[in-house]
């Protein structure tokens, strides 16, 4: 342990040492202990409040600056995600769902929506019971899909922003071990239940991800972007007649 700080030990008795150097030099030319001491005193008694303002003050401003500006670049990310991949996912799997009629009326976000009404889907959409049966799933459609995004889903994995985000990184995992799972099948015809059974559990593993995640980047917007709010209003899959058109 001694050998660790040993370094920092060295340097704080070397400016000691400097320090008394210095008050001696001043006493040589000088001869006046009691200005010393009182010019010791002061600058001993405003040290906690120095330490104060800039240890305790401005370095939580400034920290907090960062992270605001690492959650800023996050939700970049996070955007180019949907944009490229997850908007198109929460549609398509949407329709395989059997109680997809459950799912959309407790995600179909309106522009009235509060902190506690995202919370409170949030909290649905991350322990969301799906019914679904591969059978019916166009495993073909999804495989080549994820094929196509496997270059984009990997360089997101490589983003050093998603250090700050362990929630999202879940996400790219689970959608990345989908992919792995369907690549790793060359056909989808004739597999056993049982297997069926491990697609389908996959799916619902990256589907409350996704669906949890986009509650909270749709949020973000709200609060920050409103026009691209606007856009996720009208388009999100979760609603009776999604159109892009403003009428």
């Amino acid at each position: 342990m001694i050998r660790r700080y040993s370094f920092f030990i060295s340097l704080a008795l070397i400016f000691l040492a400097l320090s008394g150097i210095l008050y001696f030099v001043h006493y040589l030319i000088f001869h006046d202990v009691h200005h010393i001491f009182i010019y010791m005193l002061g600058d001993l008694a405003f040290l906690p409040l120095e330490v104060l303002l800039v240890v305790v003050i401005i370095e939580r401003v400034l920290a907090r600056r960062e992270k605001e500006s690492k959650l800023q670049k996050l939700n970049m990310v996070v955007g180019a995600f949907f944009s490229e991949a997850g908007n198109h996912l929460l549609n398509a799997l949407l329709k395989e769902f059997d109680n997809r009629s459950e799912i959309a009326q407790r995600l179909n976000i309106t522009e009235k929506w509060t902190h506690k009404d995202f919370r409170k889907a949030a909290e649905f959409a991350y322990h969301l019971r799906i019914d679904v049966d591969c059978q019916r799933v166009n495993l073909e459609g999804l495989k080549a899909f994820l094929a196509g995004k496997r270059e984009f889903l990997l360089a997101l994995l490589g983003n050093p922003s998603l250090l700050e985000h362990d929630r999202f990184t879940s996400l790219l995992w689970a959608v990345t071990h989908l992919d792995e799972e369907l690549e790793a099948r060359p056909s989808f015809a004739n597999l056993p239940e049982k297997d069926l059974q491990h697609l389908a559990s996959d799916i619902r593993r990256f589907y409350n991800h996704l669906a949890s995640e986009w509650l909270d980047y749709v949020e973000h917007l709200k609060s920050n972007y409103p026009y691209l709010f606007s856009l996720v209003l009208r388009t999100h899959p979760f609603q009776e007649h999604p159109s892009a058109i403003v009428v």
